[in-house]
């Protein structure tokens, strides 16, 4: 699961990235959000993240109760430290992929917003060729469309500002997760030990056992 959800991480930013620069790859990205957009598309999109949804929650209540059990125990244990670092990566995976999620969805959003308004104030310049009776109207109909388009640009920087922030952090939690993935083998090896010493210990009191009843029976003879 945790490389289906790096797969998929990383998928969402290689997208993004491409919507971020002008080029033929971006038109293709943009087509087939549209297409997914279309149709029965958005109900399973929905599905698809309702159900991250609820398996991020899952791993949240399954992270408390280990907490719980370790403040009531009052001890550390291997295990439940490995469990821990395999509940915290899951959920640290599923919320990036579903916040770049949300990210390409508006990004996408404003991209279609910022080329329908390009295309009316061409359309609009096209017809303002009239009488000047009629142009002053016209005009007043393009100052509005390019300051709809710059508050547009300006959402838009802001969304890109917003996602270098996010991408940076991102990185960081993969570095943290990797960081995590060694903490739990190294856990795992020292259970490994430990169970080994414990069937050794064993293995020695079941033999001194046997040696003291073997004697015990020398002496009653």
């Amino acid at each position: 699961m945790q490389q289906l959800l790096f797969a998929v991480i990383f998928s969402e930013m290689g997208l993004i990235l491409v919507m971020l620069f002008k080029t033929p790859l971006r038109k293709l990205v943009i087509v087939g959000l549209d297409r997914v957009k279309r149709g029965r598309g958005p109900v399973m999109v929905k599905t698809v993240a309702g159900t991250v949804l609820v398996v991020l929650m899952s791993s949240v209540y399954s992270m408390a109760k280990i907490r719980r059990r370790r403040i009531d125990d009052g001890a550390v244990n291997p295990t439940d430290q490995v469990l821990m670092a395999k509940h915290l990566l899951e959920a640290t995976l599923m919320g990036s992929s579903l916040f770049l999620a949300l990210m390409m969805d508006r990004l996408h959003h404003y991209i279609r917003e910022l080329r329908i308004r390009r295309k009316s104030m061409e359309a609009f310049k096209n017809q303002n060729r009239g009488p000047e009776d009629g142009k002053s109207g016209g005009l007043e109909e393009i100052k509005a469309l390019e300051e709809e388009t710059a508050t547009l640009q300006t959402k838009l920087k802001q969304l890109e500002s917003e996602l270098e922030t996010r991408t940076k952090e991102v990185n960081g939690a993969e570095a943290n997760a990797v960081a995590l993935r060694k903490q739990s083998e190294g856990f795992l090896l020292e259970y490994d030990r430990l169970l080994e010493e414990n069937q050794n210990l064993r293995n020695q009191l079941q033999s001194l056992d046997r040696r003291l009843s073997h004697s015990g029976s020398k002496k009653n003879t």
